[in-house]
């Protein structure tokens, strides 16, 4: 790299349509309220993370289809809302009023109240702390959540999210297990919380039912991971798949992204909008590269002589 004989060169990504997430598994009934959900949300500082384990080069992920036209963004508008008033008795309220964000962190103020805001909805779900335990009001079961991984670098964000979800009263722990015990029981249900991706494409179609829909809840194996039974999600799933041309499309999956979000199955984690590569200055490329390929290696580059003869190649 001194020699400029390697280019580290990155390439921007026009579409990326991924929602990776802390995911819930809302079988279990500590999980089933989406307050508690939320609440999870508030004690996620990922601006903090961001800076202390990933050089502050992430941003947060805010939409199902992160990236894509697909996306929601503002307040639903035009065919969208016309949409989204055939399920209006079946999704929250803030679907038709308020703007999606995350909650902001990176200070000890902003935790601060973001933990009070945790507190509060965690007293409205029926929980309070007890002995420095968060408890069941009714049952005096406390609440204990196991963050499930494969990867043991999994374990430096899953831990970096314990201390703050400790000071709500959790028991939290994290397992980190092989690859085939953790097969068997993601495709069993058996998990409190696990980190998964889904991706989208530009064009989503049946594979949504798959991802959200109620009958692939049951199903062993589905991309279901959460759960999700709600016949509003189902119905928004049918308007995805048959939509009957593009503009139709994508006010249907925006409704669709909306109603998942305002539900908050999952703690969004972060995304980056651009592709990084590192290479032998051997080679040279188009200036305007196409817009839904990144880098496009191979396909549109070719060997460059001179180049390569600088870094001493033949």
């Amino acid at each position: 790299m001194k020699d400029k004989r390697v280019v580290v060169e990155e390439f921007q990504l026009r579409s990326s349509g991924v929602m990776q997430a802390f995911v819930f598994n809302t079988r279990r009934d500590k999980f089933k309220d989406p307050r508690v959900r939320l609440a999870m949300n508030y004690a996620f500082d990922f601006d903090e993370m961001n800076k202390q384990l990933f050089f502050g080069q992430y941003k947060r992920i805010a939409s199902y289809f992160e990236g894509t036209e697909l996306a929601s963004t503002g307040l639903p508008e035009g065919k969208e809302v016309e949409i989204l008033e055939t399920v209006r008795d079946k999704v929250p309220a803030e679907v038709f009023t308020k703007v999606y964000a995350n909650p902001v962190g990176g200070s000890h103020q902003n935790m601060r109240s973001n933990l009070r805001e945790a507190l509060r909805l965690l007293k409205e779900a029926g929980y309070e702390v007890r002995n420095q335990k968060l408890a069941d009001v009714k049952s005096g079961e406390t609440f204990s959540i196991e963050f499930l991984a494969s990867d043991p670098n999994s374990e430096r964000f899953f831990l970096f999210y314990k201390p703050s979800l400790e000071r709500l009263g959790m028991t939290v722990t994290v397992r980190t297990v092989d690859d085939a015990q953790f097969v068997n029981r993601e495709r069993a249900w058996d998990y409190d919380a696990i980190t998964a991706v889904w991706g989208e494409s530009l064009s989503p179609g049946n594979e949504q039912l798959g991802y959200w829909g109620s009958q692939a809840a049951d199903q062993a194996g589905s991309r279901n991971l959460i759960g999700i039974k709600n016949p509003a999600v189902d119905e928004l799933i049918k308007r995805v798949i048959f939509a009957k041309d593009r503009a139709e499309l994508v006010a249907a999956t925006k409704a669709l992204d909306r109603v998942l979000l305002w539900n908050h199955y999952v703690v969004p984690q972060w995304t980056y909008g651009k592709q990084r590569t590192a290479r032998w200055d051997r080679f040279a490329h188009p200036e305007n590269m196409p817009p839904y390929a990144a880098a496009a290696f191979p396909t549109i580059w070719w060997w460059d002589a001179g180049r390569a003869a600088k870094t001493g190649s033949r």
